[in-house]
């Protein structure tokens, strides 16, 4: 498993990733495109993760987390270098969440019940290896999670089962245990868990829970 990260997105995502993967012993670059940003990340992650621009996260990472809002994540992809992804285990965090405001908490979603934002991706990324993961909770709790003693599941799905290996390291690292649902298809289901999740938040104001996947 790869030691170096390159987190593309300078979002609270972005930055509670980058600062758990530093947390677990990994070097970090965080990247944005938006040169005015770059000393806020610098305090964010607390001058413990470099910085750098999209290009250059994906470069510099043995391993690639996608933590930009959904309508960006393709320009982003773009942006960090179809070939600098190639061959490297790309953690998808992302979400094709619609401008639209919820209705009755339920969020829109730009993709159809048919197709996930994750294929999109990988379309555009043919040699890229995603992996669907920390889309379906908030990032309070993406990092070392506390329910009492018991780990909530994180549902994953990709192409390479060697990537997805790698990612079930780093989620158990992190605190969590790891659902395998298959192919880049079943991120459809996964990604929708977002608006799932979601929903207690938007009507209630609550946020702190997780989903748990029971077994007999």
């Amino acid at each position: 498993m790869g030691t170096r990260v390159g987190i593309i997105g300078s979002g609270i995502v972005g930055q509670t990733l980058a600062n758990g993967f530093v947390t677990h012993g990994y070097e970090v670059m965080i990247a944005t495109n938006t040169p005015a940003k770059r000393d806020e990340l610098r305090t964010k992650t607390h001058g413990k993760a470099a910085i750098g621009s999209f290009e250059d996260a994906a470069k510099f990472g043995e391993l690639v987390v996608l933590a930009t809002k959904g309508d960006a994540a393709a320009e982003a992809v773009n942006a960090a270098g179809i070939a600098n992804l190639a061959g490297k285990t790309v953690i998808d965090t992302t979400n094709p969440i619609a401008a639209a405001p919820p209705t009755h908490g339920v969020l829109q979603y730009f993709t159809s019940q048919n197709e996930s934002l994750m294929e999109r991706l990988q379309a555009l990324a043919p040699d890229a290896h995603f992996v669907k993961a920390f889309n379906s909770v908030g990032n309070a709790l993406m990092v070392n999670p506390r329910f009492a003693g018991t780990r909530p599941t994180m549902f994953i799905c990709g192409n390479d089962a060697g990537a997805k290996r790698e990612v079930t390291a780093i989620l158990e690292q992190f605190g969590y245990e790891t659902a395998d649902m298959g192919a880049v298809e079943s991120a459809r289901p996964i990604e929708s868990l977002c608006i799932l999740w979601c929903i207690p938040g938007f009507l209630e104001k609550s946020w702190g829970h997780a989903f748990k996947l029971l077994r007999p």
